[in-house]
């Protein structure tokens, strides 16, 4: 049996719900894409743009690929709604490619989760915009973003 991922559906208050948007950004900005797919069913379906996925593997796959070519990488999500076993997400992320072009990714999530707090479904959908390395908004080390650094509000995002 999977071990739990807490906070547990169902998600009654926003601070149950914002924790759980906060772990998955922690865990994605790991970049880390065995520790990532963990927080996933084993069949866990996803849409990522217009990719289907389904499973652990095809997770750890794709994630691969994916931080093998957004390099620089930086995730910030903000809380968008909950009720019961599901949330609703926005981010946006930076990165950049291997000829050093800067991009940054709006998009938003839709996650179901099981009655042991992992996600069997994501749908996400998402839009590439070139910026200016000047126009970067996302600084910190790589990794985990800082407490006290600005999210997605308060950055005007």
């Amino acid at each position: 049996m999977e071990p739990e991922r807490l906070p547990l559906p169902p998600y009654l208050t926003v601070e149950d719900a914002a924790k759980k948007v906060r772990l998955a950004e922690d865990a994605w900005n790991s970049r880390d894409p065995k520790r990532v797919a963990l927080a996933y069913t084993p069949d866990s379906h996803w849409r990522n743009r217009a990719e289907f996925l389904e499973g652990r593997d095809a997770i750890v796959a794709f994630l691969t690929r994916k931080w093998d070519r957004e390099l620089g990488y930086r995730l910030t999500k903000e809380l968008w709604g909950f009720r019961e076993n599901r949330i609703a997400v926005r981010f946006a992320y930076e990165w950049c490619d291997d000829s050093g072009n800067w991009f940054r990714s709006y998009g938003n999530e839709l996650w179901e989760f099981d009655e042991r707090g992992l996600m069997r479904r994501r749908v996400a959908s998402i839009n590439d915009a070139p910026i200016a390395e000047a126009d970067r908004k996302f600084h910190w080390p790589l990794g985990p973003r800082p407490d006290g650094h600005p999210g997605l509000g308060e950055l005007g995002l």
